[in-house]
């Protein structure tokens, strides 16, 4: 499938909806050839406009969602018609409610010790049949790694679910990614946290109004700083569009 791409600060963002961002992923776990996926929102578009191997990665990903209000709304401003947001959270509860019907075995790594175990009994009770082959929680030293991929590899999963925060997330995930061997890999953020119920996502008229950004400001203070990059997308998007 021939994916449209739109360059947002010089980083290729698919154009894709939701339905299609499924059935690419789907097809790439049944090529079981190792991919990658990244779900590009406003903040990580400008990380990546001050971080080049971060940059490198998602230019070199299988598959970059539009996760993010700020994301679609680039796009348009730059003459590609993106059709929807891909929230990231959405895509992974959609290919975990597919998972008992193709046979696909899952892993959780990443978020707070027991947040991983948490999110597998909430996705076991919500998808009956999921194989959820293994979790393990996102704090460790860089001594504990190849104990972590060995775990990994060890339980054959079809797809990785990775909740270590951007960019770690992303660059851990392209760093291993041949040696894992997992036919997709995605970085999922604050999923597990979600799913877990230790962080509560926006309502949905607030998704609706494209302020899930500011819910999260305001119930984590300290990602305040981090999303006033917000203002200098607007502006730099902007001028790429002069």
């Amino acid at each position: 499938m021939s994916q449209k791409k739109v360059a947002i600060l010089d980083i290729n963002v698919d154009s894709v909806k939701m339905t299609e961002a499924i059935d690419i992923v789907e097809n790439l776990m049944a090529a079981q050839k190792p991919a990658f996926i990244a779900t590009a929102n406003a903040e990580m578009i400008m990380m990546a406009d001050q971080d080049e191997s971060l940059k490198y990665i998602l230019n070199h990903a299988d598959l970059v969602v539009p996760d993010g209000a700020g994301t679609v709304w680039a796009a348009r401003q730059l003459g590609v018609a993106m059709p929807e947001r891909v929230a990231g959270y959405d895509l992974t509860q959609h290919l975990l409610a597919r998972a008992p019907q193709t046979n696909r075995r899952v892993f959780f790594f990443g978020s707070a010790p027991g947040v991983a175990d948490k999110a597998k009994i909430k996705a076991e009770a919500e998808y009956p049949g999921i194989q959820i082959v293994g979790v393990r929680d996102g704090y460790f030293k860089k001594e504990q790694e190849q104990e972590i991929i060995d775990q990994i590899k060890n339980a054959h999963p079809d797809l990785l679910l990775a909740a270590l925060g951007v960019p770690k997330q992303e660059k851990w995930l392209y760093e291993h990614l041949q040696e894992l061997n997992i036919p997709v890999s995605i970085g999922v953020g604050g999923t597990l946290d979600v799913m877990a119920g230790v962080m509560k996502r926006a309502p949905l008229w607030m998704q609706k109004a494209k302020l899930e950004w500011l819910f999260r400001g305001l119930l984590q203070p300290k990602r305040m700083g981090r999303l006033m990059a917000l203002p200098r997308f607007v502006i730099k998007v902007y001028a790429q569009k002069k």
